[in-house]
């Protein structure tokens, strides 16, 4: 196996985090900001792209940097090694509630598209590159841009889903419509197009958006059901006004108060 053979636990149920064991000299590498704990004898560097292509030399690392820069993400990676002769254990918790979804990536026939935020942490050696939207339709009103991640190997990769989460098995020709924000991943084989709502109605008021994310197997998909682009749209539309007083959000004496202060929420 070229990736780092790493063992897992996930724990908890809404707020999740996942456990890595580690054989000296293994690794894992994981996005800026997500890192929990670690037992002493794990080292954590920063290094230049994903550490997949660390034997490709400088320009190997350049174009592994570059093609992260294209996501949005930070050219940099932190990796986390057993130096210890002992199993030591390093942690990576959920950025929001959702769900860890573990992907042996050799059992997806060594690739899985997800989208850009979604990549929690993977064992070293597992390429987290980008995948180009071909169509200006799916790039242009696909939720996810003209990018998505995408990442490939023979090893273990973790990524996360907000809200619940759906496990869907597309046969051949099997379509599944979906609203396109909650959209997680699929694996290689699923064609992922978008399709318009249709009809005045459904596109004035339905509420819904002008658009399905239309996924035709065959292969796997995941789904969340609540995107942080929508948790964060709902917390913003029930935060207070700048300088204003939470009355409370359900009590009599919260309606009342928010009419006394001129607010109409």
């Amino acid at each position: 196996m070229q990736a780092h053979e790493i063992d897992y636990q996930i724990f908890g149920e809404e707020m999740q985090y996942v456990e890595i064991e580690l054989d000296q000299h293994e690794a894992v590498v994981a996005e800026s900001g997500n890192f929990m704990m670690m037992e002493d004898g794990v080292k954590m560097d920063t290094i230049f792209g994903d550490g997949s292509n660390q034997n490709k030399g400088i320009l190997g690392n350049l174009f592994s940097a570059g093609k992260r820069l294209l996501t949005g993400e930070s050219l940099f990676m932190t990796v986390f090694s057993n130096l210890a002769p002992q199993r030591r254990k390093v942690s990576f918790a959920s950025p929001y509630p959702g769900k860890i979804i573990p992907l042996d990536l050799s059992l997806y026939q060594g690739q899985f598209i997800c989208q850009k935020d979604a990549f929690l942490c993977a064992a070293k050696g597992v390429s987290i590159g980008i995948e180009f939207s071909k169509k200006l339709g799916r790039g242009l009103f696909g939720g996810e841009g003209f990018i998505m991640q995408k990442l490939e190997g023979d090893g273990m990769a973790f990524i996360h889903a907000g809200g619940t989460l759906a496990k869907k098995e597309l046969a051949a020709g099997e379509i599944l419509r979906i609203d396109t924000g909650c959209l997680v991943g699929f694996t290689r084989g699923v064609h992922y197009d978008i399709e318009f709502v249709g009809g005045i109605k459904n596109s004035i008021f339905g509420g819904e958006g002008l658009f399905y994310a239309t996924l035709q197997g065959p292969g796997t998909v995941y789904i969340q059901s609540l995107p942080f682009s929508r948790l964060a749209d709902r917390i913003i539309a029930h935060a207070p006004k700048a300088g204003g007083k939470s009355t409370g959000e359900g009590s009599v004496l919260g309606g009342i108060g928010r009419l006394m202060d001129g607010d109409n929420y």
